[in-house]
């Protein structure tokens, strides 16, 4: 996946626009892109996505207008893109310009047409439209220093009926205590932006959370 974020080295996330070596210095967490891509193709990881699980949960149809925000490597980018064929599109947005253009190539490579790679800002997705359906986040949101200000700034890309998912692991390890933040935090977050709790699924062990916000 993925903002004004503290200095520490790289993580695929999703919000900035001071192209690829800008970006990675300025989030939670942060890694080169290279490091990325490769840590987040492996199959051993994408199996423990459980994505087709995750698409049939947010009940994803054709026509959608998805963001997925820190899109990373596109592992659900490109999934998405298919569910929501014909007439839907996805936005796979980041903040490092090198895997804005990796998803680009992938989806050239694998002849998705329907995915639209943008390099968002620190603060704000910088999404072409104000139409989305859904905004998807997948252990991305913690590595957002201003957690609150970017939900504010998506709030206003998302349509009146519109949701905002959030795949997220609640506990870090010690010497990522700026990244912990609780299911309960993001409840509140979202709160403030007009959206409550709507849907939560048990879909994975080990403290890792999905759950779906909607304004009504």
């Amino acid at each position: 996946m993925r903002l004004g974020w503290a200095r520490i080295a790289a993580v695929v996330t999703v919000v900035g626009s001071m192209g690829a070596s800008g970006a990675v210095a300025w989030q939670l967490g942060s890694r080169p892109a290279e490091r990325w891509i490769e840590t987040l193709s492996r199959p051993e990881r994408v199996k423990q996505l459980r994505i087709d699980d995750v698409i049939a949960r947010l009940r994803l149809k054709p026509g959608d207008l998805l963001a997925d925000i820190g899109a990373g490597s596109g592992a659900f980018t490109l999934p998405f893109a298919r569910a929501v064929a014909p007439g839907g599109k996805v936005y796979a947005v980041e903040v490092d310009q090198a895997l804005v253009d990796h998803i680009a190539d992938r989806a050239r490579t694998e002849d998705v047409a329907n995915v639209t790679s943008v390099l968002g800002e620190f603060t704000d997705p910088n999404l072409p439209t104000q139409d989305i359906d859904l905004a998807f986040f997948h252990d991305v949101l913690h590595h957002i220093e201003d957690r609150s200000g970017y939900l504010k700034n998506l709030s206003r890309y998302i349509k009146s009926e519109g949701r905002i998912a959030v795949i997220e692991r609640g506990h870090r390890r010690p010497d990522q205590r700026e990244m912990h933040m609780s299911q309960e935090q993001v409840t509140g977050w979202m709160a403030d932006v007009g959206f409550r709790l709507a849907e939560e699924y048990y879909l994975f062990d080990g403290g890792k959370w999905f759950v779906v916000y909607s304004r009504h």
